[in-house]
């Protein structure tokens, strides 16, 4: 019913979120408020933005359970991959008075990654009529808004994934996991975030091995920063005007 109506004039869709608890090798590891749909993907995604694993190959399973509004992962991930998840999880285990946590903490936020092999700038005519393709690949928002997408689009301009979330970051995780399954190569094309591009993106985006990052919404100096540091291209496509190049790789 909208604002200052005395009667329901019927009802609008509106966005689901779930609570997705994820176990590793029967270890608790996260819970995650997600969009239903495309489990899988988004834990291909999550597990290696997170660099939980390095590859597909180091996950062996995935079983998705519900339980009342609630869903639950439980993933069988590579010896390899879960002793370095157990390690990860001890040096962050301690007290707050002990002095390490805290920069344990910040070494999580701001991460050392290994740099990307530079790959060229896509054609500006890859951008012309972006924002109109990318509001037709939202399928989900056409009808209940409140959702951000990540989409990817190949070399010839076509859209050839979409996926969304209510959480930018579960967006692009899901993304990247149904590219890595579908075996696109990420540094072909361009992957397209409709949300504010953050830091978290650009490490996800990096991990992933994605060239080219491209978002509707104007990065923070930081975000530039970083893009530049680790050779991602990061592009900005503004309402009205043409795509502005933050970082390109230098090659």
């Amino acid at each position: 019913m909208e604002l200052g109506d005395t009667e329901m004039n019927g009802a609008s869709a509106l966005a689901s979120e779930t609570a997705l608890a994820i176990n590793y090798n029967g270890i608790s590891h996260a819970v995650m408020m997600v969009s239903p749909g495309h489990f899988e993907d988004f834990i291909r995604g999550f597990s290696i933005t997170s660099d939980i694993v390095h590859s597909l190959d180091e996950i062996y399973d995935i079983q998705v359970t519900k339980s009342g509004d609630s869903h639950l992962a439980e993933v069988e991930i590579s010896s390899r991959a879960f002793w370095a998840l157990k390690r990860s999880r001890r040096q962050l285990a301690g007290t707050s008075g002990c002095g390490i946590c805290g920069m344990e903490a910040i070494d999580q936020a701001l991460p050392q990654l290994t740099g990307l092999a530079p790959v060229p700038i896509p054609d500006v005519d890859l951008f012309r009529d972006l924002r109109n393709r990318i509001s037709v690949a939202q399928e989900l928002a056409q009808c209940s808004g409140a959702l951000h997408a990540a989409i990817y689009i190949d070399t010839e301009g076509h859209v050839r994934l979409c996926r969304e979330d209510i959480g930018r970051h579960n967006a692009l995780d899901k993304l990247i996991g149904a590219m890595v399954h579908a075996g696109q190569n990420p540094r072909d094309g361009f992957v397209v975030v409709t949300s504010r591009c953050s830091l978290e993106l650009i490490h996800k985006a990096v991990r992933a091995q994605i060239g080219t990052l491209v978002s509707l919404s104007a990065p923070t100096a930081l975000t530039v920063q970083w893009a530049r540091r680790y050779g991602l291209n990061l592009i900005h496509v503004p309402h009205r005007n043409a795509p502005r190049v933050y970082s390109p790789t230098r090659g």
